[in-house]
């Protein structure tokens, strides 16, 4: 595992190796790593953006070409907004002021595609979130590593996505949401 910041690609990298996908190959045009497979039935491309996270779109928009394609869409990334250890899938929102959502979103023209948050605040006894305040401590909180303790959790919250994302695969992602939404 590496950093908050990497949460959706370790994500998608994890997904990828459950689902028996192609190696990944680097591919130029999209200025991304890219592996193919199936689950069930359905084809899946699996796409690392190799740009930076602000301009994840690019690599996108060069898969999702319409907006209809965009509704198979699903954006797996990190959630300042949840806890660690939480997943929650969602259809047709805001950015929620994450800079890679929206360089997606201009890319391919539409909220309309899915998103799967991956939680990577800390959280007080109670539950209630414990994430960071002010731009420095937001950036330094994400860039930096997980703690041993984080990583047990992420390995936890890491098969729950893949379970979800796989869900999303064979039978919808209305399906995967119900799963991934449970607390």
């Amino acid at each position: 595992m590496g950093t908050r910041h990497n949460t959706g690609r370790d994500t998608v990298t994890a997904f990828a190796k459950k689902s028996d996908a192609s190696d990944f190959e680097f591919d130029k045009k999209s200025n991304a790593l890219v592996a193919t497979g199936k689950i069930g039935k359905t084809k899946v491309t699996f796409v690392l953006p190799e740009t930076f996270m602000n301009k994840s779109g690019n690599a996108v928009g060069c898969f999702v070409k319409s907006m209809k394609a965009a509704k198979d869409l699903i954006v797996v990334h990190d959630d300042l907004d949840i806890p660690l250890g939480r997943i929650k899938m969602s259809f047709n929102k805001s950015s929620g002021g994450h800079k890679g959502v929206e360089s997606v979103m201009r890319a391919v023209k539409t909220e309309s595609f899915w998103r799967l948050r991956v939680g990577i605040s800390g959280s007080t006894a109670s539950g209630k979130l414990k994430a960071p305040k002010g731009d420095k401590l937001i950036t330094n909180f994400i860039v930096s590593k997980w703690k041993p303790a984080e990583i047990a959790e992420m390995k936890k919250v890491t098969k729950k996505a893949v379970e979800a994302l796989t869900l999303a695969a064979t039978d919808g992602c209305d399906k995967a949401m119900m799963v991934a939404n449970q607390n």
